[in-house]
């Protein structure tokens, strides 16, 4: 069975088979339109990670400042848990670390919606734009005020 075939119709037999092809540097016989674009593929299951962990640790620092009547253990590592990830992350990816500023900024506004759900506050109790730094998100001393 060609190898663009067996991708369509058996992915991990094709990868296994890619795999081998490459490690034996047969190059001409290997798919390489599919390898790249699974490589490509990978590269953005990476940025999404890094997008939902963003998302994560900002519904829980928004949790955690605008309900501080709620505030828990269960918050606190919550939010130490996604700091860690988030470190660990970007340490095995640190070529996404330029892409932060953007993806706070985005990942905030979703942020926002996934407070609004959880809190039943409204949009308007929430700030416009990001209140914090990255860095002061990640900071294991930092927690958010309430206003």
């Amino acid at each position: 069975m060609p190898t663009s075939r067996l991708y369509d119709s058996d992915f991990y037999a094709w990868a296994e088979e890619q795999a081998a092809l490459l490690r034996a540097g047969k190059l001409a016989q290997a798919d390489i339109e599919h390898i790249a674009q699974e490589i490509e593929s990978m590269g953005t299951t990476e940025k999404r990670e890094l997008a939902s962990r963003l998302k994560a640790l900002t519904v829980h620092l928004l949790k955690w400042r605008f309900q501080p009547l709620k505030r828990s253990a269960s918050w606190e590592v919550s939010i130490t848990v996604q700091r860690h990830e988030l470190a660990d992350h970007l340490e095995d990816n640190p070529s996404l670390k330029p892409l932060i500023g953007p993806m706070v900024a985005k990942a905030y506004g979703d942020a926002v919606l996934g407070a609004m759900l959880e809190t039943g506050l409204p949009k308007s109790a929430f700030p416009d734009a990001c209140p914090w730094s990255f860095a002061e998100m990640m900071a294991e001393d930092f927690w958010p005020s309430a206003i």
